[in-house]
């Protein structure tokens, strides 16, 4: 099926019309990205308030569980599940409360699996430590894998279509991996492509429950996972070394993740990544990972397309950014669509992060990210360019144009990369209404690199002390 696209408006009402007819006999949806069209739905800065209000903690009655009054002890060496998995299902029958994990050493074997109304609080002082086996995140759960839905091993800590969770404290959950253990599936094994198939046309309607993957498979799982739930709270804990994601909310509403602190530099150690979400504030949060440090997401390819549910109002405020392959990143699997994406206030600094804004996706992938808000930024040193968009991320081509519009940076300085800007977008639709403004990059040592663009401002920009317009 052919896809067409309308870039300019000039033309007839008539050639209009008839374009909207060959549009709907070939099945296809018109994407309008006229220079001026504003894109669908636009909201600003002056939209923030709005959607904070929206996002709010869960409560929970002032009630404990302490996990030792159900046999678990502090020697990490026994197994503490069965007193977690206690613990968590007397919380929840009581109506809800604390699950709480005192101060000591623990040794988990297996996942943590979370219900309406329990608060998982790790106590100062608590290490949780989990198994490297992957035969005890058995049996399979419905999870996504780079955006694929799909029955894989569980994640480490997950929830599935729940209600008011949270997980707590100062403590320390640590996944233990290494290249020893998970890390070594890193090219995983004929799992990979078997996952990935499910992106194509012809197997995106195979229902979830029979794309069932397993040990065998070589799929790693993530570290949090809760899918399809509301209400969500993370705040305060520290993560290390996660098998891969570390925080990734899946198809869920009003989510925090605040003041936690994320270290791991495995392969696909992404930080958090927000995946076909809706009310997100990420604050205060230190990230220092492998991969990417926030990477919105929103499916893969068709099987994100058969979905097709958006990440959208999503707040990043007062976060820290070390190692990474980029800072504030979007895509690349993103078939599902992003809009009104809000950083602010966060410093990045390290010769090992790449990027501080990215942007990435392919024709194969599609979808589109519109209406993006990056201001106040204090970038340091990155590897790569300040900002970049790449519409030909791996080489995919297909025939779903994404569309990237209304995107604004401002008041961004950084103080040293090998580039500002790299904009690598497509000819048959560029990227659209890209706005830099009050931002100042010095001991830049090459060019920028701009291609597919159309609509690009630069107002009050400053390379290497000389003005750029």
């Amino acid at each position: 099926m052919r896809r067409f696209v309308r870039t300019s408006d000039r033309g007839s009402g008539l050639d209009r019309l008839s374009l909207a007819v060959l549009f709907v006999l070939a099945g296809c949806t018109m994407i309008d990205v006229r220079p001026g069209k504003q894109a669908q739905g636009q909201v600003g800065w002056e939209g923030v308030p709005a959607i904070l209000a929206r996002i709010v903690p869960p409560t929970f009655p002032d009630r404990d569980f302490d996990i030792r009054a159900y046999g678990a002890v502090a020697d990490n060496a026994t197994d503490i599940k069965p007193a977690l998995d206690k613990a968590i299902a007397a919380c929840h029958a009581a109506g809800g409360g604390r699950v709480v994990v005192p101060a000591g050493d623990w040794f988990v074997k297996g996942p943590i699996h979370l219900s309406s109304r329990v608060n998982l609080y790790l106590a100062e002082g608590a290490t949780v430590n989990f198994s490297t086996d992957p035969n005890d995140y058995m049996p399979v759960v419905h999870t996504r894998f780079e955006g694929i839905e799909l029955m894989n091993l569980s994640p480490l800590i997950y929830a599935f279509g729940q209600e008011d969770i949270a997980i707590t404290g100062k403590g320390t959950f640590h996944g233990r991996a290494s290249d020893k253990n998970w890390w070594s599936w890193r090219l995983g094994k004929d799992g990979v492509s078997r996952a990935r198939s499910y992106g194509r046309e012809d197997l995106a309607r195979t229902p979830v429950e029979q794309r069932v993957l397993g040990v065998d498979d070589g799929l790693r799982p993530v570290f949090v996972q809760p899918y399809r739930c509301k209400n969500i709270l993370i705040e305060g804990v520290t993560f290390r070394d996660s098998p891969m994601w570390f925080l990734n909310p899946v198809l869920c509403q009003n989510v925090i993740i605040r003041n936690v602190t994320i270290i791991g530099h495995g392969p696909n150690n992404d930080g958090c990544d927000p995946d076909s979400c809706k009310d997100v504030l990420i604050e205060g949060c230190y990230f220092d990972t492998g991969d990417d440090c926030i990477a919105i997401k929103s499916g893969r390819d068709a099987d994100g397309r058969r979905v097709g549910v958006p990440s959208e109002n999503i707040v990043i405020r007062n976060c820290r950014m070390r190692d990474g392959h980029g800072g504030v990143v979007i895509g690349s699997e993103m078939s599902g669509g992003v809009r009104n994406v809000f950083a602010e206030d966060c410093q990045m600094d390290s010769p090992n992060l790449d990027r501080a804004l990215r942007i990435k996706s392919n024709s194969y992938r599609g979808g589109f990210v519109e209406n993006v808000y990056f201001r106040s930024v204090k970038v340091g040193l990155v590897a790569d360019a300040v900002f970049r968009i790449n519409m030909f991320y791996q080489n995919d081509r297909g025939r779903y144009l994404p569309v990237v519009r209304n995107i604004v940076m401002e008041d961004v300085t950084a103080q040293k990369a090998p580039r500002a800007f790299y904009f690598h977008g497509l000819d048959e639709l560029p990227i659209r209404d890209v706005t830099i403004k009050n931002c100042k990059f010095d001991d830049v040592s090459q060019p920028s690199v701009m291609s597919g663009i159309e609509g690009l401002r630069l107002i009050n920009v400053k390379i290497n002390g000389l003005p750029r317009e």
